[in-house]
């Protein structure tokens, strides 16, 4: 397609499962109605951030993809025509979960799922006591209005995981995600972090020629002030869009697709690739140790 209506959800979430899931389907009809072609929802959408402790407790929250969640959005996806990215806590097994983003197209069908590869655990973010880093790859999925590349929140700061999900065949990257600034931290601080966090997502669109979207949740939960601020690029990493940081809101990007080729054209930069270069980016790090 030569253009493609991206709808961006940016909410804050309670802890009732199914006020937040009552939530992000009301605001997916809203970017639907207002002409959006693919939804993406933020990371972790049905709860409060649960990460921030590590709690046994929160382990109830997951469920199977596909499962309730999936086959809800999935009714709302074939009413409304449109492609929904749905980040969701996965139970695969007793004592076995991941943080994992199920695709809907647009006439309801379910596509598949992505498990997040990176998994951080760092103050506020305790995520390897819940999740099992992903076993099934970078993965894109052939929606009806494109073929789209999805990965997650942490996943962001890893160039390899943009590279290789645009080639294989991505013609735009989706970042759910759910990221913040500490309540004791400075404004110095928190503009230097926000900054990194965009200018690392935009620099996966330069690089690969291709449009990149950020959906991030907002609103304060314990320790945290999650800074929204999502946004949309071109294929050169231009803002299209950014949202505000203290607020809910559903916003309807267009963006165009044709684009791409003339970014890879005028910057081949996959054309001078050196990929027979590239081995020792396969180590942990490169060094003399024996």
């Amino acid at each position: 397609m030569s253009t493609l209506n991206i709808g961006l959800v940016q909410m804050t979430c309670s802890a009732t499962v199914q006020d937040n899931l009552n939530k992000a389907i009301r605001e997916t009809r809203k970017a639907a109605a207002a002409g959006a072609q693919i939804v993406c929802l933020q990371e972790l959408f049905t709860s409060l951030y649960f990460c921030d402790v590590e709690s046994h407790e929160n382990f109830r929250l997951a469920e199977v993809i596909p499962g309730p969640s999936t086959e809800a959005l999935s009714a709302v996806a074939k009413e409304c025509s449109v492609v929904i990215i749905a980040s969701l806590f996965e139970k695969r097994s007793q004592g076995l979960y991941h943080n994992t983003v199920a695709v809907i197209d647009a006439d309801g069908a379910y596509l598949g799922k992505y498990r997040k590869m990176h998994i951080p655990d760092d103050p506020g973010y305790y995520e390897k006591f819940y999740f099992t880093p992903g076993d099934l790859g970078y993965r894109t999925f052939k929606t009806k209005y494109a073929t789209i590349g999805v990965l997650i929140c942490w996943d962001q700061w890893y160039p390899e995981a943009a590279r290789i999900t645009a080639l294989m065949g991505a013609e735009i990257l989706f970042y759910p995600t759910a990221i913040g600034w500490a309540h004791h931290q400075n404004e110095k601080t928190n503009t230097e972090q926000y900054e990194a966090w965009q200018t690392i997502q935009r620099s996966h669109a330069v690089a690969n020629g291709i449009p990149v979207v950020s959906v991030n949740r907002a609103g304060s939960e314990a320790d945290m002030q999650f800074w929204g601020g999502s946004f949309v690029t071109n294929a050169f990493g231009s803002l299209l869009y950014q949202a505000p940081h203290d607020k809910e809101i559903t916003k309807v990007v267009e963006i165009d697709m044709q684009q791409s080729e003339y970014y890879r054209t005028h910057w081949p930069f996959l054309r001078d690739r050196r990929i027979d270069s590239y081995a020792p980016v396969t180590k942990r790090y490169i060094d003399e140790e024996k």
